[in-house]
């Protein structure tokens, strides 16, 4: 359980695959696994192995929204549970992201 970061080897994507719960615990990692990254790069979150996100998850997420350009950002979030998509939908962060 945890985080794992997988990058494209010219650096221009970024996987960041999230295991178990995505809530404060893991908020050092997943800061590392972005900001060496271009700010253009494409940054992919996967949930699909998330059981639980809580606020600081949504924060955490905004702020590399924040990092990538805001509206330029190139973020998609994939592979995500009921639960996670309800949790996405009632913050209206399924607004900001591009969610499948």
């Amino acid at each position: 359980m945890g985080l794992a970061m997988q990058r494209s080897d010219d650096g221009n994507e970024v996987l960041i695959t999230v295991d178990g719960r995505f809530d404060f615990s893991v908020h050092g990692d997943f800061r590392d696994a972005y900001r060496d990254a271009p700010k253009s790069a494409r940054f992919v979150i996967d949930l699909g192995q998330t059981t639980f996100m809580d606020s600081s998850a949504m924060g955490m997420l905004l702020l590399l929204r924040e990092y990538a350009g805001e509206k330029n950002a190139n973020i998609s979030i994939i592979n995500c549970t009921p639960e996670v998509r309800k949790v996405l939908a009632i913050s209206n962060l399924d607004k900001l992201f591009s969610i499948s």
